[in-house]
Parts: C-alpha cells; structure tokens; sequence
C-alpha cells in the first residue's frame, strides 16, 4: 500500500488536547476579569424573564476586550433561564461586519425567528424594507416573548449604511402588539454615537458599559485557564505565557492577540518536533501574525493611499521620526510626477493619513504650532519583519518607481 503524505503528520505526538478552545469563536464558562461587565448586562436583561422590556444597552471597548464573549455568555444564560422558568426569551446575535446593509439585517433577524419547519424565508433581496420590517413585526408578535437584538461591530455598520435600521429597531416596541424587544449594541469605536441622529442616540444609548483593555497579568489568568483546557500538562515553558500577555498587552490589551499568540506558538513548535513551546516559537509567531495580517491591509490599498504610505516610507528612510504632514506632502507629490498620477490636495491627503491610522500601519497623532496651526506628528508602525516596499510594488508595480526615485525633502528649520 502506497503512503499517504499525511501519515508522517497523523503519526506524530501532538501538544493539543482541544485547539478549538485558543480560538476567537469558543464559548469559555468562566470569563475572568469582566464579573462587573457580566452583573450589569444580567441586571439590566433579567427583565425579559420578568416579561418586561431591558433598556437598550451600548457596550464599548477594544478589540479583544471580551465584550462578545461576555454578550454571548449573558444571552446563553438568559435564554437557558427562561426554558426552565417556561418565559419566551430569544437572543439574536448579528455580526454587522458581515450583515452590513438594513435589508439584510432586517431579513437575517426575521429569518432567526423561523422554526425548522418553515420554509417562508425572506429573500436576499428583492423585497421593499418596509416589508421586511412589517414581516419582522408579524413574526415576533406571532411567538410572542422579549426579544434581545445584539448588534455587533454596530460601528461599522453605522458608517456604512447611516442610522436608518438603528431608528427602526429602537422603535420596535411602538409596532409591536403582544412581543417586546430590546437593542444590545456593541462597538470598538467610543466616538461612533456622534454619527447618530440625536433621536437615535437617545433611543439606544440607555445603558452604556465601557470594556477596559486587559493588561498583562489579567490576560496571563486567562491564557492559564484556557491552555489548561486546550494543551497537554507540562508542554509550556517558562515565560511562554507571560511573553505572551506582555506582546499582547501592547496590543491595547487584546485577549484575542493573546489567544492567537499561544495557539500559534504551539503549532510552531509541534511543527519543529518540540515536546516543548519556548519563548523562541512565540517570537516566531509573532512574527507570522504580524505578516499574515497586515499583508493583505496594505497589499489591498488604494492606490492613492499606497503613494501616501510611500512617503511616510521615504521620509523615513531618511531618517526624519515625527514626520509633519506637510513633509508628507512634499514628497506625495514628488511620487505622482514619478508614476504620471494627479496629486490630491493636502486637505484630501491629511484624511488618507488618518485612515492609515485607523487601520494601524501608521500613528498620526495631532499638534498644536501655536499661530501656525495645527500639524499630524507621523510614524509608521510596520513591524520590521515586513517590508511594505515589496508588498506594495508586487500588487502595483509602478510603485517600485516610487522608491526608487530621487527625492527633494523639505529642511527642517
């Protein structure tokens, strides 16, 4: 009988008992550090079991602070409560970085509410939103109960699509007859509620809960509970866990990037024949994590935000840190007259500056100059291990015209 390329890798001793615990997904039972979190959602949500309406709640925080897993785990809990004390209580989870339009909200919600037995889904598309709302109403009244409607990454959909399905869903209980709902909204962004129309506002931020970042020793309790359950006994060695809070805490804290940080590790050094993880694989991992993410964001640039992000590049290269935007500028435009492009304005180019903030490949941070107005102090954060030269020229190869070319820079005075 022929090999099987996979036989080697069946064969070998694996450091795993359960990889699916190190992952974002998993639903943990003991959320360390967020016992307040979880005493205010349950406080405010132990009205649907009372048969009356929660407030509508925002939660705020970083990414990686827990406040899905702590929603998730409040709405289990709700939903496990109200079968033993016979009380009709659906939680709706809808992630708006997938389902990002008010249509299919509104329909994935509606169809959330079909039994299995039902076939009449709402389409994809096709329907006025009216409708779809109108069958929303029929549906929840029809089964009657409190329903929790939880919004996560609300942000996003907010600058997408405006606030039109938050005013919807914040008025629900004015169409409902028999049903009641309740509005949970989670964001990343504190700022996001001054996009909403002051109405809308008022309607959903009842109850606000703000998620602190962890720092360095609450994500070292939570990687020990988690590794306990997902690695073997003694496969960790001294100082993988801690390395692994510490990069992680950097990250704003990020149980996430933790999580990630010791599963990969482990994987590093299973894949080397280590019976141990050491300090080396998580670097090692760190490394591939930095890559595997940030490659793509800045491969997928806008062309007229890679010229942009090349002059940060450029400027640094020789040698200036806290470049000014009008140091930016001077060389942007240089680049476009290299590669036969229309240069922006500064206004134009100071808003890309700021969206490559956001999407973390470059600090921006604002200064007053007194009577001279006010200027962005600019730094890139690219890890060293990435060279975003190569990255951006393999996608658009007349950026290798851009740093390859000869500059003037402005003289600092």
């Amino acid at each position: 009988m022929t090999d099987n390329i996979f036989d080697g890798f069946l064969a070998r001793k694996t450091l795993f008992k359960n990889k699916e615990i190190l992952r974002h997904d998993y639903q943990p039972q003991n959320l360390p550090h967020r016992k307040s979190e979880i005493e205010t959602l349950s406080f405010n949500l132990v009205e649907a079991l009372k048969g009356h309406i929660p407030s509508n709640m925002t939660l705020y925080g970083v990414t990686g602070a827990g406040k899905t897993a702590v929603t998730s785990f409040v709405c289990d809990e709700l939903e496990s409560k109200g079968r033993e004390l016979n009380r009709p209580v659906q939680t709706i989870m809808v992630n708006c970085r997938q389902i990002d339009t008010q249509y299919r909200v509104l329909s994935h919600i509606g169809n959330s509410l079909l039994e299995s037995h039902e076939i009449d889904e709402i389409p994809f598309t096709g329907w006025p939103t009216d409708r779809v709302f109108g069958e929303l109403i029929k549906r929840m009244d029809s089964r009657k109960g409190v329903f929790v409607i939880v919004l996560d990454e609300i942000d996003h959909l907010v600058r997408k699509a405006g606030d039109d399905l938050l005013y919807n869903l914040t008025s629900l209980n004015a169409s409902l007859n028999v049903a009641r709902a309740c509005v949970i909204g989670i964001s990343n962004d504190l700022k996001f509620t001054d996009f909403l129309d002051p109405r809308v506002r008022s309607r959903l931020g009842q109850l606000d809960v703000i998620f602190n970042p962890y720092d360095a020793e609450q994500l070292q309790d939570i990687l020990r509970q988690r590794s306990s359950l997902s690695l073997n006994s003694d496969v960790l060695g001294d100082g993988v866990i801690a390395l692994c809070a510490a990069l992680a805490a950097q990250e704003h804290g990020d149980a996430r990037c933790a999580l990630d940080l010791l599963r990969v590790s482990a994987e590093k050094a299973e894949q080397s024949g280590s019976q141990i993880v050491e300090q080396h694989h998580v670097r090692s991992a760190q490394h591939q994590i930095e890559s595997d993410q940030m490659t793509p964001i800045i491969s997928k640039l806008p062309s007229q935000q890679k010229l942009v992000l090349s002059s940060i590049l450029i400027n640094e290269k020789n040698g200036l840190r806290n470049i000014q935007t009008g140091e930016v500028y001077a060389i942007y435009t240089q680049a476009c007259r290299y590669i036969g492009q229309n240069a922006l304005t500064q206004r134009r180019v100071s808003g890309l500056i700021s969206s490559l903030d956001m999407l973390g490949l470059i600090t921006a941070r604002t200064i007053s100059r007194g009577r001279y107005g006010r200027t962005k102090e600019i730094n890139s954060c690219i890890p060293q291990n990435i060279d975003a030269a190569i990255i951006m020229t393999q996608s658009e190869p007349q950026i290798e015209d851009v740093f390859t070319s000869n500059y003037k820079h402005q003289s600092r005075l």
